[in-house]
């Protein structure tokens, strides 16, 4: 198991087959300048100031940061050495700017235990444009064992739009309609990701959930939307 794997959170075969179920990383895609401006200076940002006080602030996040060498990025992904910010680091610059190599790790970070891990790399994903991501973030988000670290695969699934979402939302969400489901935030994200697809087969769903007082809201603007 490697160090990003081990900081992830408990391991288990299905999460792994988040990454496995897609194959090993692809190859490049092309840098644009597009896809670069697709993350928004405020998103890098905040990840660079989470990072610097991660970090010390060493040399190594300084040149991490600067560095237009996607070499050098790359090559932080597969060296064993470095520590888990500087792979984030590393995932997250290259998927901003297009380069498939970044999938695995990025992939794993989106089901960190870190909620803001999490968050960045769904924002990496989202711009990498990727063709395995909407598959693994499924299996992520259907996933029965993971489903406290499963807020950002399900929103990420909404913005996709891919053929993957709708039945990875609508199979989440009928689990998590217990009357006392803990994960109730993850539902909710469910019901506005459905309510943004506008698919008609989260109709029944929707109408159930509309009994959940924390969903009550939401459910009711989904369906609202769906007409």
């Amino acid at each position: 198991m490697s160090e990003l794997e081990r900081q992830a959170g408990p391991s288990d075969a299905a999460r792994a087959g988040a990454t496995e179920a897609v194959g090993v990383i692809g190859p490049r895609a092309p840098v644009t300048a597009r896809a670069e401006r697709a993350v928004s200076d405020e998103e890098s940002r905040v990840l660079a100031d989470r990072v610097r006080d991660e970090s010390g602030n060493s040399a190594t996040y300084r040149r991490l940061m600067a560095t237009e060498d996607h070499e050098e990025l790359a090559d932080v992904l597969v060296a064993p050495q470095h520590p888990l910010w500087a792979r984030e680091i590393a995932a997250f610059r290259l998927g901003c700017a297009g380069d498939r190599r970044a999938f695995e790790t990025l992939v794993l970070l989106l089901n960190h235990r870190d909620a803001q891990r999490c968050l960045s790399a769904s924002r990496a994903l989202a711009v990498l444009g990727d063709p395995r991501t909407p598959r693994a973030a499924a299996a992520l988000a259907t996933n029965v064992l993971r489903t406290a670290y499963a807020l950002h695969p399900v929103r990420l699934l909404a913005e996709l739009r891919a053929p993957e979402s709708v039945p990875a939302l609508i199979a989440t969400l009928e689990r998590l309609l217990a009357p006392d489901e803990p994960h109730w935030r993850v539902a909710l994200a469910c019901v506005e990701g459905l309510g943004r697809l506008g698919d008609r087969r989260a109709l029944p769903l929707l109408r159930s959930a509309r009994a959940h007082p924390r969903l009550s809201a939401a459910a009711s603007e989904a369906l609202r939307r769906l007409g």
